[in-house]
């Protein structure tokens, strides 16, 4: 255990060359960042968890009812052992093939599996009630991340000059505030992993986690290696944006269409200013080509980087959502609720899929029988015109022969 600690924590991995553990702990100031502090975000992430659910009972939850959230009315299925077994351990959606076999078992039709597995699906989905309280309290919290933050970077020089952030490198003193502002990030994104089985499962849930994982990662390593100058202003350009989308989706969750929508354009602008500008022109610029000023590479260096990158990647991603939501809006005249991060995961979009598609197919069906109907009626007019037309020349016919026989 003590060789891997040793391997784990060689000066070669976390500080620039020619800069020991030493050098930093006859480093001048009142606080240093430890190793040890990072141990502080596990109960901050459990206070987070417990103040999350006083705060959705008490609040958000009589909050949702005043805004007017509505919860759809689901179907109650028919007990069926057989079927819930399935559903419990096999599988949500089962395949045509496994349809056709609990046909067999349960004496019921193709029809009527399709529609208790449909019908079950829809009672597991969450209710809007509790996607707002969600959507609200990532809100509040990122709010008032996104404003402490400010206030406390604001006077800092490296917030104006980047080149701050590597004055000193690696012995830098941390501030108090600085140092609450990464523990408390850090307990929040923890709290977020640990409640990932319980929180609405959306379209984007694989990215999700990929952009948890490299945000502890990064926090952690950026605080051990004093990256802390950078790591506060990456947390401030994610949070700028992060509370404009929490507060469009609640909007939507109430059912308030333009606030929502207007929210989120608001939101769509500055993702794409923040993300796709100012964190890579700023911040990985300011890392992987302005750090070098001050020091060699190392293999924190690297690492540090690479996990820039990965969130960099991310936002492209989320960009090329958001861009085609923007298409959506301008030329079909509508935002088109699918392409957001707040969609539930594919069981969920399929079921809505079929829904839509039997709602187009009872509209083709009554298109159909009104355009039977007329074409009906105008063969039963040309049929009507052709019998005339016939009985008129017969009578003609016998008109011109009467005479002759006379």
């Amino acid at each position: 255990m003590e060789q891997l600690s040793q391997w784990l924590w060689k000066q070669e991995y976390w500080l620039p060359p020619g800069i020991s553990w030493d050098d930093m702990e006859e480093m001048e100031g009142s606080r240093r960042p430890l190793p040890r502090d990072l141990l502080l975000a596990l109960p901050l992430a459990l206070g987070f968890i417990m103040l999350r659910y006083a705060f959705e009972r008490l609040s958000l939850f009589p909050l949702s009812r005043v805004l007017g959230v509505k919860d759809q009315v689901r179907l109650k299925v028919a007990p069926v052992p057989n079927l819930e077994a399935f559903y419990t351990k096999n599988s949500r959606q089962p395949t045509k093939s496994e349809i056709t076999g609990l046909v067999n078992q349960c004496n019921l039709t193709h029809r009527q599996v399709e529609t208790w597995f449909r019908n079950r699906r829809n009672l597991d989905r969450p209710s809007n009630s509790k996607k707002f309280c969600e959507a609200s309290w990532r809100f509040v919290f990122y709010l008032v991340s996104f404003t402490a933050g400010s206030a406390s970077l604001i006077n800092t020089p490296w917030f104006w000059d980047q080149r701050e952030c590597w004055r000193g490198f690696p012995q830098q003193p941390l501030q108090d505030a600085h140092y609450w502002y990464y523990m408390l990030e850090l307990g929040f994104y923890w709290s977020l992993l640990l409640c990932v089985s319980v929180d609405v499962k959306r379209k984007d849930f694989k990215e999700q986690i990929v952009h948890h994982f490299a945000t502890i990662f990064l926090l952690g390593f950026s605080y051990c290696s004093n990256y802390v100058r950078i790591g506060t202003l990456v947390m401030l350009v994610h949070d700028s944006s992060d509370f404009l989308l929490e507060s469009a989706k609640m909007f939507n969750y109430a059912g308030w269409k333009k606030t929502c929508d207007s929210l989120f354009v608001v939101f769509a602008a500055v993702f794409l200013v923040t993300r796709l500008l100012v964190f890579p022109s700023k911040i990985i610029y300011t890392t992987l080509v302005l750090s070098m000023e001050v020091f060699e590479p190392f293999l924190g260096y690297y690492f540090f980087n690479a996990l820039l990158l990965v969130l960099q990647a991310l936002h492209v991603y989320w960009a090329y959502l958001i861009l085609r939501m923007i298409y959506k809006f301008l030329f079909l005249g509508k935002l088109d609720k699918d392409e957001r991060s707040d969609v539930e995961s594919e069981p969920e979009e399929e079921d809505e899929e079929e829904n839509e598609e039997e709602e187009e197919t009872e509209e083709d069906r009554s298109s159909w029988r009104k355009r039977k109907v007329v074409l009906d009626s105008r063969l039963a007019m040309l049929s009507s015109s052709c019998v005339l037309n016939n009985l008129t020349n017969q009578k003609a016919d016998a008109n011109r022969r009467l005479p002759k026989a006379r």
